[in-house]
Formats: C-alpha cells, sequence, structure tokens
C-alpha cells in the first residue's frame, strides 16, 4: 500500500478558523486566551449573523475597531458563490474566522458547507474549542456517553414525529444508544408533551435548558417521573433533548 499524497498549500493562502461563540450572556468567562485573542487577530470573519457578532467582539475587547472590519454573511441559505467570494478572500492569503449564533461552527450551526469547500481547494481549516449545547448536555445528562447520535430536529408533522419516537425507543432498547435532538424554542413544550405521552416509562429523559446562562436547567429522569412532576417550563428558551436508558440498571 502506498502512502497518499497531498497537495501542500500554497504559501499566500491564508486558514479558516472556526471560533466558538458563547451559549448565553454571561458566558465569555469561559472562553480562553488563545480563543480571545484569535477572535482579536483577525479583520475578516464570515458570520450567522453580522449584528450578532459585532456586539460580541466589543464585549471581547472595546477598543476592537469594528469599522475596519469585514464581515462576510453565512448562513443555511448561502449560496455557492457566495461561498467562493469567501475562499477567494482565503486564497489571497487572508485568514477568516468563522462565527455562529452560539456555540461551534459547523455543530448544529452554519459552518460545514465553507469547510467542505476548503477542503476541495486544500485550505487549512483550525478548529478552536468552545461550548457546544449539544456536547455539554450529554456531559450533564448522565445518559449514555460511550454511544450517542445527534439527530437534530425531528419531524414537525403528527405522524413521521409519533413514527420517529417510535424508532427512537427501538434503538435505545437494543442499543442503549443516546438519543439527542434540540427543538424551534417555541415548538419545545409541544415536543415534551409529545415524548412523555408516546414513550414507555423507563425511558430516560434529559433536559438542557438555556445552557450557560444563570437560570441553566439541566435535569434527568424517567418519563414516568416527568409525567407526575411539574413540567418544565421551556416556552422560548433554547434546549436540548437526550433520550437513553437507565444505566443504573444494566
Amino acid at each position: 500500500m502506498t502512502n497518499r499524497q497531498f497537495a501542500k498549500n500554497p504559501i499566500s493562502v491564508g486558514k479558516i478558523f472556526l471560533l466558538p461563540s458563547p451559549l448565553a450572556d454571561e458566558e465569555e468567562h469561559a472562553f480562553s486566551i488563545d480563543l480571545i485573542n484569535r477572535y482579536k487577530s483577525l479583520k475578516y470573519f464570515a458570520v450567522e449573523n453580522i449584528r450578532t457578532t459585532r456586539r460580541w467582539l466589543k464585549r471581547i475587547d472595546r477598543s476592537i475597531d469594528i469599522d475596519l472590519l469585514t464581515f462576510f454573511v453565512l448562513h443555511k441559505n448561502t449560496s455557492e458563490a457566495e461561498i467562493q467570494e469567501i475562499l477567494k478572500t482565503v486564497k489571497e492569503g487572508i485568514d477568516i474566522g468563522v462565527v455562529s449564533e452560539a456555540g461551534c461552527p459547523g455543530i448544529a450551526d452554519p459552518g460545514s458547507s465553507l469547510v467542505r469547500a476548503a477542503h476541495r481547494s486544500n485550505i487549512q481549516i483550525w478548529p478552536l474549542a468552545g461550548p457546544s449545547s449539544i456536547f455539554l448536555a450529554l456531559m450533564a445528562s448522565g445518559l449514555n456517553g460511550q454511544s450517542f447520535c445527534f439527530l437534530g430536529y425531528l419531524p414537525v408533522k403528527k405522524d413521521a414525529l409519533n413514527q420517529m419516537i417510535k424508532s427512537l425507543n427501538q434503538t435505545i432498547s437494543n442499543t442503549g444508544q443516546t438519543q439527542i435532538f434540540i427543538e424551534t424554542p417555541y415548538r419545545n413544550m409541544a415536543l415534551f408533551n409529545t415524548l412523555i405521552s408516546r414513550l414507555p416509562e423507563d425511558v430516560q429523559l434529559c433536559i438542557a435548558c438555556n445552557i450557560g446562562s444563570k437560570d441553566q436547567f439541566i435535569f434527568t429522569q424517567s418519563i414516568y417521573q416527568w409525567k407526575n412532576g411539574t413540567p418544565p417550563d421551556l416556552h422560548k428558551k433554547p434546549a436540548v433533548f437526550l433520550l437513553g436508558k437507565n444505566l443504573d440498571l444494566i
């Protein structure tokens, strides 16, 4: 077997830095000095929301002159032509930081389309460590962290959602794999009510809400306990849902 040969980057080509952003307003203290310094060193950004990013940069360092920075918009509707325009800047030797609305770019947030295009152009990608609501929720859930699956959003239509929940329960029962998903905040309570009405009472449900904020709520208990307790207030709050087995009984 021969070693695979990779083309070397031209000296003039810049890098793409994937920059985590805070999940909550009071979370900047959790960011490393290296990450903050990387933010401060960059003059070009590809961002999900320009206004949010500008405000975040001012929180990092009020001396940053926002008017000297260049912002490209990068979200789920960004076209291939717009992505190529971003890459054109990188190919001219300029480093760019990618920033999503909250958390880590490319993980349940925009960024992967630009990264895929960058790989095709042999441009270096530098991911930096920071908060991801998905992984923080899994860490705090007490559920199976050895085998898990992130599903994104579950179906909205009732029949498809019920079928998906049935399938998730079968997977949990057969493999013990933790199932992780999210919902549009205004539909959180509807999803919660569907879960507790459709799942067996011994399935474990973790709800991680407002992660990183002062009113953070992370709690795991059985469907039976959720049914017979006080419903959580999840309306219009960012939340992560996790389903799994009670590992104490395995």
